[in-house]
């Protein structure tokens, strides 16, 4: 199998895993259970039984680029017992990947889960130069929080290897991939091992745009916008997706009650997710010139512990990857078949719910 560099290019295949150099002051090892600070919620009830509210434990990979929203989509992650987390994959999207890395690390410190690996993804897109969002989440990537090098293990290998040994070290159909940033870990992860789209379990997309425009330009949103191109091989690999795109997401809002509900859990992760919330809540005000700041990202772990919570239709999505007017645009078309269709397009979202989710989650956890 071909092996992927941190820059995306391929490389000869090795025998092991590609290492990655630890960033300096952090600690790489791999700890045993005794050790961890906090066991993974999702692991525990898999070991009692594998339900939790009677819901089968899903297996789970985040591949992210922290990033505001990602940060609390992080956090509600780590506190779900529906959730055997086994890796956190990052990418250059939002800040630079170097960043987004160490963004996901200090967020998982904060949460105390340092028993979830973080691998270090794609530096830049498939084919076009890096693309950041920092006007909407602050140089660093974390709004307002002060950033510091965290500690904690840090995943052996790029981004992309680690999501093809994962899968496909598991049963078929067993693990989903929750994509909030640019699609380009998993479209290198399914350069390497042609395989990888019929092992996955569900990808559950955190982009596109549709009957709301775009955010990036008139009729993208930023993650398709930033690398087309993978958008493309992932859309066109016939794995299932299913995609909140910003017709879903701009319907679950952070008005001040559901940020105030947040801010009322009494944890670290609470208190830290809800002061991202108002930094978002803050840069809508004064760059979009709205009033409650959409809540993007965690809309994917919300749906998969509770996908009764959005509105799902079958489709078939493309990506324009030629244009410049029209780069990253998302074609949804409806009319197919929908016993075949494997794409899935969330047309509607319980934005109540979903902070309800959020705070009842991060409650429990504390």
């Amino acid at each position: 199998m071909t092996r992927i560099r941190f820059d995306g290019s391929e490389e000869k295949p090795l025998s092991q895993p590609l290492d990655c150099d630890p960033p300096e002051n952090s600690i790489r090892v791999t700890p045993c259970r005794a050790c961890v600070k906090r066991r993974s919620p999702g692991l525990a009830a898999r070991e009692a039984g594998g339900l939790v509210r009677g819901v089968t434990v899903q297996s789970l990979i985040i591949d992210c680029d922290p990033g505001v929203d990602d940060a609390v989509a992080l956090f509600l992650a780590f506190a779900a017992p529906e959730l055997e987390l086994l890796a956190v994959t990052t990418v250059g999207g939002n800040v630079p990947a170097h960043l987004t890395q160490r963004n996901a690390r200090i967020i998982r410190q904060i949460a105390g889960r340092e028993d979830v690996p973080v691998h270090r993804g794609a530096e830049r897109p498939l084919k076009r130069p890096p693309a950041g969002a920092g006007a909407f989440h602050g140089a660093e990537g974390l709004g307002d929080l002060e950033p510091f090098e965290p500690a904690g293990i840090i995943g052996d290998g790029p981004s992309a290897n680690a999501i093809v040994d994962l899968v496909m070290s598991r049963p078929q159909g067993s693990v989903a991939v929750a994509v909030i940033g640019p699609m380009t870990n998993l479209a290198l992860a399914m350069r390497r091992e042609r395989r990888l789209a019929e092992w996955l379990g569900p990808v559950v997309v955190m982009g596109g745009a549709r009957a709301e425009g775009g955010n990036i330009t008139a009729s993208a949103e930023f993650n398709i916008w930033a690398d087309p191109e993978a958008a493309a091989v992932v859309f066109g690999s016939g794995c299932q997706v299913i995609v909140l795109g910003l017709d879903a997401t701009h319907q679950v809002r952070a008005d001040e009650d559901r940020i105030a509900a947040i801010e009322a859990v009494d944890s670290e992760a609470a208190r830290t997710a809800a002061a991202l919330l108002r930094f978002s809540q803050r840069v809508e005000r004064e760059v979009v010139g709205g009033e409650a700041s959409p809540l993007h990202d965690p809309c994917t772990i919300a749906w998969l512990m509770r996908p009764d919570l959005f509105q799902t239709r079958p489709c078939r999505i493309e990506v324009e990857t030629n244009s410049d007017l029209t780069r990253g645009h998302t074609a949804v078309e409806f009319r197919v078949d929908p016993a075949t269709a494997r794409h899935h397009w969330a047309v509607a979202a319980d934005g109540q719910g979903v902070f309800d989710l959020i705070v009842e989650t991060l409650r429990n956890a504390a």
